[in-house]
């Protein structure tokens, strides 16, 4: 296995969660599309949802490589869709809180959501509804080397 092929446990949980929210039809449903974004797009109506940046901290132990991640996940929709906004959130709280997800070299111990809060950006004419999770991944030992 390449040093290239090895994904660090941030962006092996957040491929996970990609994957398992654009395959919920309910919840593209209630985006519009398959509408997940790791950067807040330019000029985007209706609702949609951007993966916030993750603080990261070892939490290994004497015999297991691990790591704990604090994230957010912020479902935006436009003036007047507050309710809108709130309907995705619940889907991907529904989606994501004590769910097991298959991580690519990462086994998932545990992912919760933690708090959920909404606001109006009156600046920006938009309402945004942000839900805070918590999750903790241990690495998977290569065994393919026969050793």
């Amino acid at each position: 296995m390449s040093a290239d092929s090895v994904k660090g446990p941030v962006l092996a949980l957040r491929e996970a969660i990609v994957a398992r929210l654009a395959g919920d039809e309910a919840l593209v449903g209630l985006l519009g599309g398959k509408r997940l974004y790791d950067e807040p797009p330019r000029g985007i109506g209706g609702v949609y949802a951007v993966l916030s940046d993750t603080r990261s901290r070892d939490w290994s132990t004497g015999s297991d490589s691990g790591c704990e991640q604090d994230f957010a996940i912020s479902v935006w929709a436009h003036a007047g869709g507050a309710r809108s906004a709130l309907l995705a959130a619940a889907r991907i709280e529904a989606l994501l809180h004590d769910t097991p997800l298959t991580l690519d070299g990462h086994r998932l111990v545990n992912l919760r959501v933690t708090s959920a809060e909404t606001r109006r950006d009156e600046r920006a004419n938009r309402s945004r509804t942000v839900l805070r999770l918590r999750a903790v991944t241990e690495a998977v030992a290569d065994n393919s080397s026969g050793n």
